[in-house]
């Protein structure tokens, strides 16, 4: 394992491990670090009182962000038609059906980070699952990635529409946008994912919901941030 570098030992000798800070203040120490030569991206885990083995406590949504990721997301879209019209008119970076289906089936192509499909070529992804699944591409109409609405799809997932989930261990991992964001930038986008996952809070979750959170760049320390800081439902 290697060893933290200077930078690291810096941004970590300013953060009080012992203190759960408010989110405004924790950004602040995360924005306050010196920062690398490329444009980190900064991360929110949120640890959840949940047990995601039973069904009825998974929590799972997708949100828009105020201000973005920060990400260039390059978007396949399996539509046919005036819907494949459509979805290249948003700004698709590819679009299209069984050709698409059959270079990512045979040449393990996958230049892309989201997908979006129309209902009637589900039939045509659904032959990816085993390959698209696992890397949580698989479309959803929960999450809006199966939809008549292809252009607003994809002008949202431009936009910085960001999916959440929580893991086998209780905790969502998600990014919330760049250390080149302003931090209020960066404290908007928080409060909105925190404020999407306490009204994802499953009827079967009982006790704290928020048990704990933190934010940290790539290549960064984690600062804690006290739940209570964010709204009084974390209790």
């Amino acid at each position: 394992m290697a060893k933290p570098g200077k930078k690291y030992k810096a941004a970590a000798e300013r953060i009080d491990k012992t203190q759960a800070y408010a989110l405004e203040d924790g950004i602040g120490l995360v924005c306050a670090a010196e920062g690398r030569k490329f444009d980190e991206s900064v991360d929110i885990a949120i640890n959840l009182g949940v047990d995601p083995k039973h069904a009825d406590q998974m929590v799972r949504g997708a949100i828009v962000l105020p201000h973005g990721t920060g990400k260039s997301t390059r978007i396949l879209v399996f539509a046919k038609g005036a819907k494949e019209k459509e979805a290249k008119d948003a700004g698709a970076d590819y679009v299209g059906g069984d050709d698409l289906a059959k270079k990512i089936q045979n040449e393990g192509w996958l230049d892309f980070e989201r997908v979006i499909a129309t209902p009637d070529m589900m039939s045509v992804v659904g032959r990816l699952g085993k390959v698209l699944g696992p890397r949580g591409l698989m479309p959803n109409p929960k999450l809006g990635t199966v939809t008549m609405e292809v252009g607003k799809a994809v002008s949202e997932q431009k936009a910085g529409k960001v999916e959440y989930r929580v893991d086998k261990a209780g905790i969502i991992h998600t990014s919330i946008g760049k250390k080149s964001f302003e931090p209020n930038q960066l404290i908007d986008n928080a409060r909105a994912l925190l404020e999407a996952v306490i009204k994802a809070k499953p009827a079967a979750s009982k006790g704290i919901y928020l048990k704990k959170i933190s934010v940290s760049t790539t290549m960064g320390p984690a600062v804690r941030i006290d739940p209570a800081s964010v709204s009084s439902k974390a209790a």
